[in-house]
């Protein structure tokens, strides 16, 4: 237990967004991971949130139960969790924007039932904290949206993606988005032994499926590579050693106040932690990301 927040502690982790992080800017993944610098919540993520909670809450209904007009009424009890769950999100949030933004997850639901017909089948498990140790020591850590197994025994990794990313971004949304999917599928295959027959994106917003088939060898070429961004990260960390690395994607990021490449100063680095609260960034996945 951590004596500040009585919270449980877990060892430091790799996690899918965090993992993206340090690949699109070191800086970032220390300013997000390690000096845990706040970040306002945009419109697009809260609204995310309120649609991943309806839907994780849809699926512990009777399947029969799962019609549209139920996934509807779910809306509302979802905002209240996910600002009961982070209550920082709603500060800025007045009652206008508060109820287009409750409509906007409701046309999103409605938009689900365009891909799937939740009524027709049981997922194994909804919001699902995989953790494994792979064999050099990296521990993967996250939440999976959904996932399915068949009863022939096929296992589909679901993760339902809610916002629309700038067309200048959408492939590297997507890549991101895939990433984050094999990402999952390598703790999968670890941790029970399976390997995924099926990775699927659910674009909720845009009403399209992207499917992805991938191989053993594959999925064992993408460990290494976790691997590896794990032994760059632990490496970084022994010396505070996180550099910016500029691209487009700054025009995004939340931390140019602290960012020498827009004349910013970082904060004195505080020492790679040898441990997280329960509740840390790293280990609490099941908020949405941003879009890009």
């Amino acid at each position: 237990m951590s004596e500040q927040t009585g919270q449980p502690v877990r060892r430091p982790a790799l996690s899918p967004s965090r993992a993206s992080d340090f690949k699109q800017c070191p800086l970032l993944y220390r300013f997000r991971a390690i000096d845990r610098l706040p970040e306002p919540s945009s419109a697009a993520q809260v609204r995310g949130s309120v649609v991943h909670a309806a839907l994780e809450q849809l699926y512990t209904l009777p399947a029969a139960d799962r019609v549209p007009e139920t996934a509807a009424a779910l809306v509302a009890p979802a905002w209240e969790r996910v600002v009961a769950e982070q209550p920082s999100v709603a500060a800025d949030i007045d009652p206008e924007l508060q109820a287009e933004l409750l409509e906007q997850a409701r046309g999103l639901l409605s938009g689900y039932y365009r891909l799937e017909d939740p009524t027709r089948f049981d997922p194994q498990s909804c919001e699902q904290r995989v953790e494994v140790e792979l064999e050099d020591g990296t521990l993967l850590r996250g939440f999976v949206d959904r996932i399915d197994v068949a009863a022939t025994g096929e296992l589909r990794v679901v993760d339902y993606k809610t916002g629309k990313a700038p067309p200048e971004a959408r492939a590297l949304a997507e890549f991101k988005a895939m990433f984050q999917m094999k990402f999952y599928a390598v703790a999968l295959l670890r941790s029970r032994g399976v390997l995924p027959t099926r990775l699927r994106l659910l674009y909720l917003a845009d009403s399209q499926v992207l499917d992805y088939s991938p191989d053993h060898d594959e999925l064992l070429r993408f460990e290494k590579t976790l691997m590896a961004i794990w032994r760059a990260i632990r490496s970084a960390g022994a010396t505070g050693d996180f550099r910016p690395q500029p691209s487009r994607l700054c025009d995004w990021c939340a931390h140019h106040a602290h960012c020498p490449v827009f004349g910013g100063t970082p904060p004195p680095y505080p020492g790679w932690p040898d441990t997280f609260d329960e509740g840390d960034a790293d280990t609490v996945l099941h908020v949405a990301e941003p879009a890009a």
